[in-house]
């Protein structure tokens, strides 16, 4: 377990990475240096590094090509490996925190909360923790990502009742805006993937995508993969969620295994339940299992 630092704002232990579309910029140059999921800002985070691969916040900022924010509850994700007895629910939270001494100040916002004021505009206005650029949105959760008060609070609470909690940061008032069941990434050998590919009614029935570019796709491809392209992110993203079903299992794929793992966890934002990347991508394909797919 990390140890948490004195100087941080918020009840988690490692750096938040920020929003995908501030990425994505970087996401798309063919040599960009790291996944996703190794990018940190200096921004406090509600995830145990042990515990999560990735976490975004879920008032995304426009995407290329886009003409408004994503701000729907679907828009957010975590991918977990947590062993708790909870590990299947996530929860979606809001907070706002104040020092440990300014009990007045919680008081004066607990009731303006009671009262109707939203409390993400009370955590832009007033909140210590970094978090208020987002209007103190923490994303989905699972248990074991966050100090043990404010995962006891969060994970209690009943569904938009604001509660408060104290930490060794200070004093939260939360609210709990929405729980699902946890959603799945996992890779996938190239292996695997040929052995299911031989089943016709995977073909129907799983979802197929390859984001390679079209010169590249012209080089080498597999059957059943539709092509959408990182580059031209900023036409079929905002689509997604209603070109392809979020409840069905969705494999990815690139040359290499890397653009498609940042897909793959940006599906995971979308709500899609079960994400598949093809680790090693078309390339390990073509040197493990089909040597008649050239390489390049």
């Amino acid at each position: 377990m990390l140890r948490v630092s004195s100087i941080h704002l918020s009840p988690f232990v490692y750096l938040l990475p920020k929003p995908i579309s501030t990425l994505l910029p970087a996401l798309i140059l063919p040599s960009s240096p790291l996944p996703i999921s190794h990018r940190r800002t200096p921004h406090s985070s509600p995830i145990d590094h042990h515990n999560s691969i990735h976490y975004f916040t879920s008032k995304l900022l426009p995407f290329p090509g886009m003409s408004a924010p994503i701000t729907n509850l679907n828009a957010t994700a975590s991918f977990s490996t947590s062993s708790s007895s909870e590990a299947g629910r996530e929860i979606l939270v809001q907070h706002l925190l104040v020092k440990e001494d300014d009990q007045k100040l919680l008081l004066e916002l607990q009731k303006r909360a009671a009262e109707g004021e939203d409390l993400s505009d009370l955590a832009v206005e007033h909140s210590i923790c970094p978090s208020k650029e987002e209007g103190g949105m923490l994303g989905w959760v699972t248990k074991g990502q966050m100090v043990p008060e404010f995962e006891e609070a969060a994970f209690n609470a009943p569904l938009n009742k604001i509660v408060r909690c104290r930490t060794k940061f200070g004093w939260h008032l939360l609210q709990v805006l929405s729980e699902r069941e946890e959603s799945v990434l996992e890779d996938i050998q190239p292996s695997e993937l040929h052995k299911k590919m031989q089943d016709p009614s995977f073909l129907e029935e799983a979802q197929l995508i390859d984001v390679r570019e079209p010169d590249e796709v012209a080089i080498a491809s597999l059957p059943g993969f539709k092509v959408l392209p990182l580059r031209q992110f900023g036409n079929w993203g905002p689509e997604v969620a209603t070109k392809f079903d979020p409840e069905k299992d969705t494999y990815v794929m690139c040359h290499h295994g890397v653009r498609s793992m940042q897909v793959a966890q940006w599906l995971q934002t979308q709500g899609f339940k079960r994400v598949f990347n093809v680790t090693g991508g078309i390339h390990r394909y073509a040197v493990k299992v089909d040597s008649s797919i050239p390489t390049y």
